[in-house]
Order: structure tokens, then C-alpha cells, then sequence
């Protein structure tokens, strides 16, 4: 079944950290957003890597990256209004808006996501 990753779920992965397993499961189904692979990417330079070595480690995980078009940016701009009061960022409407696009789950290790999910019609899974 395939998945959408948020950022969140691939740092879990890449730093060993529990619910890890849960993510490697899903890699050979899973896609990530742009926008989410560009944010994993931030936070590996900021934890020292060059960005050309991480570039290489995300480019070993069994991942399609999915470019943002304007239907799923409109997408995560119909999540705004919902998903303000729980904080979430520009980078989490994407990957919902992608989830939303692709009618797939979405992989977070974010809990405010559970507070939002019924009514952004994306189902959430907590790997942790």
C-alpha cells in the first residue's frame, strides 16, 4: 500500500530513533514531497553533513520524491485554516496536501497531525 512520508518520519528513519522500523516497512511504496525531502535535507546539513553526502543518503532510501504541482499546492493551501491552531508548519500541508492528492496515509511521528486528521480526510499514522 503506499505511503506518504512526512519529514519527520524519514529523520526517525535516518537517526535510528524508535518507529523506525515502522518507516523502513513502508520504503519500495513510500513517496515524500519536495518540499518534505528539501526540509530532511536542512536538517542533515544542520547536524554537520555536507549536502552532497546527504543527497547521497536520501538517494539510498526507496523513495519516490513527487515534485508539487499547482493542484497539490492548492491542496495544502485548503489545509491552512484547518491546520493553524494545531501549528502545523507550510512543510506539513504539503505532504497532507499529497496525501491528499495521492489518497495515500501519511507516515509522522508528529501527534498534533491525530488532531486534524478526520477532518483533513488524510488518514494519519503515528509510528511512534
Amino acid at each position: 500500500m503506499p505511503v506518504v512520508l512526512d519529514a519527520s518520519a524519514v529523520l526517525c528513519l535516518l537517526f535510528s530513533e524508535p518507529g523506525a522500523d515502522k518507516v523502513a516497512a513502508h520504503l519500495g511504496e513510500a513517496s515524500i514531497s519536495v518540499v518534505n525531502y528539501s526540509e530532511v535535507l536542512a536538517k542533515l546539513v544542520d547536524r554537520g553533513l555536507d549536502a552532497e553526502e546527504a543527497i547521497a543518503d536520501l538517494a539510498e532510501l526507496d523513495m519516490v520524491v513527487v515534485a508539487v504541482d499547482q493542484r497539490i499546492a492548492e491542496e495544502a493551501a485548503r489545509l491552512r485554516s484547518l491546520t493553524r491552531t494545531a501549528g502545523l508548519s507550510l512543510g506539513d500541508r504539503f505532504c497532507l496536501g499529497l496525501a491528499r492528492h495521492l489518497a495515500a496515509p501519511v507516515l509522522t511521528t508528529d501527534r498534533a497531525w491525530k488532531d486534524i486528521a478526520a477532518a483533513s480526510k488524510v488518514t494519519v499514522e503515528l509510528v511512534r
